[in-house]
């Protein structure tokens, strides 16, 4: 056993461990003792949370996990741990202090014997001890010096090759009975046979057919309910027009977990690894994946303290990882909030940096390996966002898809909205200088400027020079460190602080809010004063005289390529090419932001909705700026996205979004097309009747925090915890968890919550799911987002009608969209979907409560047909949820208790 004390905290108690004795202490002397002694505990973060105490710091068995255990996942639970040690799982508070010492040893015993992970363990473990990381002494006299040098990450990785250029994808029909037998083989002999999922399959090969007009794809639309089966369904008819034509389809969804969960299911396709590995890729955006520039210039000096330390488990995994992909990969999600605010986005190619074949690590680049491997692969898994960004900008026009499946595609709208949306604000404009000039303050690291990324082709191209110099010196009138605090104490400098200073002046202006005080405030971009409008035209200025250089540079490395200099070899063309991509981009966003400053004082443009926007949390204001989206996101999505595919299926199991089908048209970007979609419609086999109940609580009356959080406490226990808690506002939700957490602690019920646990949201949704008698807390993340079939969640609560906040946005699109009937469709969306978490398999059972008594019968509708709807008081909804679920919760008991 480790000489080291043990500490639990929870909201039940605190308990410390050591030499055989437990004893149960105050908040006060566990803090001191915790800032005397080494302690061992699981999630130091959560733990110093708890204590109230932000900067507690001992032996986190997580890190020690994420050490020993590289690229491998744990609940970071106490059951997590058990799993992971093959120790018995505490079933008491009591109990949990002396089973984490216990832990220790079987984690740290672990490295005896055949440990996978043994490889560059040493090496790291003394670039650990120099930064005084606290696991040193007890792992150093157990991992010995290897009797030769250690391959170590770089040295480890293995590189990618270039291949020949895929050839088109051929002209081919699929057969619908071949879709079939496909289908049939993907499910299994031993299947059930469902009707729905077969015809689902055939209406979805519909989109694998040649293309019949130009700009005008083959697009079915397709609303199948949950149960359908919808994942295999369209593999089917997807997996055999990529074999038969050659060609690669992107499966696009929403979430990382219907991504996990694709990732599983094309084990169906290709049950050999190895050739799934071929066939099968993950495509992220370039800024999910380890830079391995970033990453090595971290471990030599770049990171500093505890970030320092989170580079060397970053390495660590990097080493073992699958793909090296690190949100939502198998980086676990819970490690980088270990260390608070030295987060791993210094670790990714978030500013567009990348040298491309100028990095020395090129050849072994995870963002390069995942672009080739998907360029050769049959499925191709991304996400709406990559999707969208690939076809605007992407570098990779020669493979460029032709056929597209969008699964959660209930959420195009809202990704489109965001992907082609403009922000002249703070963060963005001193973002967009430090891409140009570099750090200005010291700062190590490798970021460079623009200047420093083009040498060579400064030194070759005096035009090109002249315009980096340009460039330079235009993207001095952005803002740099500290413009926050200039503008608040009305002293900006240079123009587009001046320009921010504008805005916030008339923001404050015509602020009349009364609710959610200290949070955003906004208003239209309408009869700007005078100083706004003199503002927005030296801004004008300021950035038109950086947009002139940037496509200038643009042009020259064209001319560059070109012209084929003696020095201009493969890699040197590849970093160019790169170059001029990232330069494409940031001329679109300053010439966007141009087109947003005309508006200023002129007329209005009817296809798009501008506001002036000061965004604060909790009081505090962190931008300042102009924003634009457009009216309708799908116009350009159809554009960009959908006219130049072959075919398109887009499917969901609220594809109507509380409509009918002209409201998937609208929400899809199908009417933006000469040839109408084709619509299918399945609805689900469960039977909602019996399998839940929805209950709308009358007398929890609104805006009394007090009686939510009771509401909320009562339901829980009554449930048994499985409850999953939904939110319109992060304040409330923070508001009743510290009302009824301890409450529910001396029920032996652990509540979770988001934006209050410093845990990822991934990663609460597992330890959810893990606990049969946990309850989790959230806001729109958790609504549609959350995939937990059977008994871990049994109960969902709403804390009232979901309404759209009533934004600048939100009212210029629901008067465009019908008023009233827009907002009711809204509203009915997001019931479907809230609805829709609960009830995941056949034998799923549940209830869910909407604490509403306002509840308008005209929104009833967006509950499956047959599900009983009945509005009842609080007493009588307690008693119906205890009914109701009370077998569940007794099962679920007894599978913890071991009985």
């Amino acid at each position: 056993m480790l000489p080291y004390p043990a500490l639990h905290a929870s909201h039940g108690g605190i308990w410390i461990a050591h030499e055989g004795e437990t004893r149960q202490v105050g908040r006060g002397e566990a803090i001191r003792l915790a800032a005397d002694t080494p302690m061992i505990m699981l999630n130091a973060a959560l733990v110093g949370q708890r204590l109230g105490y932000a900067e507690l710091s001992g032996l986190d068995l997580l890190e020690l996990f994420a050490f020993l255990r590289s690229a491998q996942f744990m609940v970071p639970t106490p059951r997590g741990l058990a799993r992971a040690t093959g120790i018995d799982e505490p079933l008491r508070d009591d109990l949990i202090a002396p089973f984490l010492r216990a832990a220790a040893a079987a984690l740290i015993a672990q490295t005896k014997g055949n440990w996978p992970e043994r490889e560059g363990a040493w090496t790291s473990l003394q670039a650990l001890a120099r930064l005084r990381w606290p696991w040193v002494p007890a792992l150093v006299d157990r991992i010995a010096k290897p009797e030769t040098a250690e391959r170590w990450l770089f040295a480890k990785l293995p590189e990618w090759s270039e291949g020949a250029p895929r050839p088109a994808p051929r002209t081919v029909t699929i057969d619908p009975a071949e879709t079939q037998v496909r289908l049939a083989t993907l499910t299994g002999s031993a299947a059930e046979q469902r009707p729905g999922q077969r015809a689902f399959a055939e209406a979805a090969t519909a989109a694998f057919a040649p293309r019949m007009m130009r700009d005008s794809p083959n697009l079915v639309l397709a609303e199948a309910g949950t149960g359908i089966g919808k994942t295999l369904g369209y593999l089917a008819p997807a997996s055999l027009w990529a074999e038969q034509a050659g060609g690669a389809v992107w499966v696009s969804t929403f979430t990382k977990t219907l991504q996990r969960q694709l990732g599983h299911e094309s084990a169906r396709l290709f049950p050999d690894a190895a050739m799934r590995r071929a066939k099968v890729v993950t495509r992220k955006g370039r800024e999910n994946y380890a830079c391995l520039l970033n990453l090595e210039d971290a471990l030599q000096g770049g990171f500093q303290g505890r970030a320092a330390v989170l580079a060397q488990l970053v390495a660590r995994w990097a080493a073992y990882s699958a793909d090296g992909d690190m949100v939502g990969g198998d980086l676990p999600g819970w490690l980088p909030t270990l260390f608070r605010r030295n987060g791993p986005t210094a670790l990714t190619d978030r500013r567009g940096e990348c040298v491309y074949a100028g990095c020395p690590h090129y050849r072994k680049c995870f963002i390069e390996k995942a672009a080739r491997a998907s360029a050769d692969a049959d499925i191709v898994i991304a996400n709406h966002a990559l999707v969208m960004v690939n076809a605007a900008r992407g570098r990779e026009t020669a493979t460029r898809p032709s056929r597209y499946v969008f699964d959660e595609g209930h959420h195009l709208f809202d990704a489109a909205d965001s992907m082609f949306a403009t922000a002249l604000t703070g963060q963005e404009t001193i973002e967009l200088r430090r891409w140009v000039t570099g750090p200005e303050s010291g700062g190590r690291g490798r970021r460079r400027g623009l200047a420093a990324r083009l040498s060579d082709v400064a030194s070759y191209d005096a035009e090109g020079a002249r315009a980096i110099g340009e460039a330079a010196e235009a993207v001095r009138a952005l803002p740099t460190d500290g413009w926050l605090g200039r503008i608040g104490e009305g002293q900006p400098f240079g123009a587009i602080e001046a320009l921010l200073a504008a805005v916030r002046g008339l923001v404050y202006a015509r602020d009349d809010s009364k609710e959610d005080a200290g949070y955003g405030l906004e208003t239209e971009l309408a009869e700007p004063d005078a100083a706004l409008i003199d503002a927005a035209g030296q801004a004008g200025q300021a950035l038109d005289s950086l947009y002139r250089p940037l496509v200038a540079l643009g042009r020259r490395l064209e001319a560059v390529l070109t012209d084929g200099p003696d020095w201009l070899d493969g890699p040197a063309r590849a970093r160019i090419e790169g170059a001029i991509a990232s330069l494409a981009w940031r001329a679109d966003t300053v010439a966007a932001w141009l087109a947003l400053l005309s508006r200023v004082g002129g007329p209005a443009d009817p296809d798009f909705v501008d506001w002036l926007a000061v965004e604060r949390v909790e009081g505090r204001e962190y931008d300042i700026g102009i924003h634009r989206r457009w009216l309708d996101p799908t116009r350009p999505f159809a554009e960009i996205v959908l006219k130049p595919a072959q075919g398109v299926l887009i499917t969901s199991a609220t594809l109507k979004g509380g409509g009918d089908w002209s409201v998937a048209d609208a929400r899809t970007g199908a009417h933006h097309l000469a040839h109408a979609a084709a619509h299918f419609d399945a609805p689900s086999p469960f039977d909602y009747a019996n399998a839940a109940e929805v209950l709308i609580v009358t007398d929890v009356k609104r805006g009394d925090t007090g009686a939510l959080a009771n509401a909320y406490a009562r339901l829980i226990v009554a449930a048994g915890g499985g409850t999953l808690g939904l939110f319109t506002a992060i304040r409330r939700l923070r508001a009743v968890h510290a009302r009824i957490a301890d409450r529910l602690a001396r029920e032996g019920l652990a509540l979770h919550a988001q934006h209050v646990d410093p845990i990822d949201t991934g990663t609460l949704v597992d330890i959810f799911r893990d606990d049969m008698r946990a309850s989790l807390l959230g806001t729109d993340a958790l609504r549609d987002g959350v995939d937990v079939p059977g008994r871990s969640l049994r109960l969902v609560v709403m804390e009232g009608v979901p309404w759209a906040k009533p934004t600048v946005l939100h009212s210029a699109r629901r008067l465009a969209g019908g008023g009233a009937a827009y907002d009711d469709r809204f509203v009915r969306a997001r019931l479907a979907q809230a609805f829709g978490r609960l009830i995941r398999r056949a034998d799923d059972r549940g209830a869910f409560v909407l604490l509403s008594a306002a509840m308008p019968s005209r929104l009833l509708s967006a509950f499956p047909p047959g599900v009983p709807i009945v509005r009842v008081t609080l007493d009588e909804a307690v008693i119906r949820v205890t009914r109701r679920l009370s077998s569940v919760t007794l099962l679920g008991h007894e599978a913890r208790s071991g009985a």
